[in-house]
């Protein structure tokens, strides 16, 4: 009997450890994340502190929630900016979300709906959010808006996690996230050299759009090792965050990899484009059409969408550089645009 009761006694002491050492845990991670606070930001309104860990986050921007997501945040509520998927969130997002429903904003800021909801954070970055709807939104909570130099939506997904993550109380964790998503694309370099220093684009066949390095979209190639077509760079303004291409000039999109994104329209918008067979990306197969999925996570460029887009586009580039129009570019033969299927149609 006195050895089962020893038993006893130890097994509670082990219990009891135990318990101690997890409630140690708690309070010392509770007290490292009080410890971050309060965080000052500088930005192009001005300047915004965040005093405590914010627990009711409000994203208006059309991207940020995807950033909150992949640190592991759910927002209260969320800013949908197109694509008819739950919680206005796309799918590379959606097993982040789990059976979190927020408020799904849609449109215009609306101010007394932010207010509604009772936020202790406003994340404003990528969100075009006008000086006096910061200065009204400040009234209600701390707004996190973009860097004067970035400008509205040119905020790198590097620095947009950090903010982000430095203004939740999750800065190890955005140090982390991007680390991860930088060694992957330091991967996907070394393993194709090949694309080093070579010239491409990302090509909006609508009005004919073409997204510089200074872009997001630009910038997922720079971060591949592709220098960003130079006449598209020399055509660039600064009031906007893309450059506008003649159709009877395709030159400054004629590059060794022409990424054509495709937001609904399918090939028509690229198949009209009259002096498109004189490009020497359509007669050697060097263009690849990113379909509305790959063109939204282009779009969002964030830590989640750009680890889809990688999965993605990796193989389809490797297809098109090689100037083999014999080797298929998959999602530009489901698109009918390739110069055989062209010739084919004549």
């Amino acid at each position: 009997m006195q050895t089962i009761h020893a038993c006893i006694k130890q097994f509670e002491r082990v219990l009891l450890s135990g318990a101690l050492c997890l409630a140690m845990f708690f309070v010392s991670a509770q007290q490292s994340e009080a410890a971050d606070f309060p965080v000052v930001f500088e930005h192009q309104y001005g300047t915004t502190t965040v005093t405590s860990q914010p627990k009711r986050i409000v994203s208006v921007s059309f991207i940020g929630h995807d950033f909150l997501l992949a640190l592991g945040v759910k927002p209260v509520a969320l800013r949908r900016w197109y694509g008819n998927y739950p919680n206005g969130v796309w799918p590379w997002a959606q097993p982040a979300l789990e059976d979190a429903k927020p408020t799904v904003m849609w449109g215009e800021i609306n101010v007394e709906q932010i207010a509604a909801l009772k936020p202790d954070l406003i994340l404003g970055l990528w969100s075009g959010m006008t000086r006096a709807q910061y200065k009204i939104l400040s009234q209600i909570a701390p707004v996190l808006v973009p860097e004067e130099h970035y400008g509205d939506y040119g905020t790198p997904w590097q620095q947009m996690t950090r903010t982000i993550a430095k203004a939740i109380g999750r800065a190890e964790k955005g140090e982390q996230v991007v680390r991860d998503l930088e060694a992957r694309f330091a991967a996907i370099k070394q393993n194709h050299p090949d694309w080093l220093d070579k010239s491409a684009v990302v090509v909006w066949p609508g009005d004919i759009g073409a997204y510089p390095s200074s872009d997001l979209r630009g910038r997922f190639l720079s971060d591949l090792g592709f220098i960003v077509s130079e006449k598209v760079e020399a055509l660039v303004r600064s009031d906007l965050f893309y450059v506008r291409v003649s159709p009877e000039d395709l030159d400054p999109i004629d590059t060794d990899v022409l990424i054509w994104l495709d937001f609904g329209s399918g090939a028509s918008q690229i198949n009209t484009l009259r002096l498109r067979p004189t490009m020497r990306a359509y007669r050697e197969g060097r263009e690849v059409v990113a379909t509305p999925m790959i063109a939204a996570a282009l779009s969002h460029s964030s830590p989640l969408s750009l680890n889809f887009a990688l999965d993605q586009l990796e193989p389809l580039i490797a297809a098109a550089i090689d100037g083999d129009p014999a080797t298929p570019v998959s999602t530009s033969v489901e698109a009918g645009i390739t110069r055989a299927q062209q010739m084919e149609g004549q």
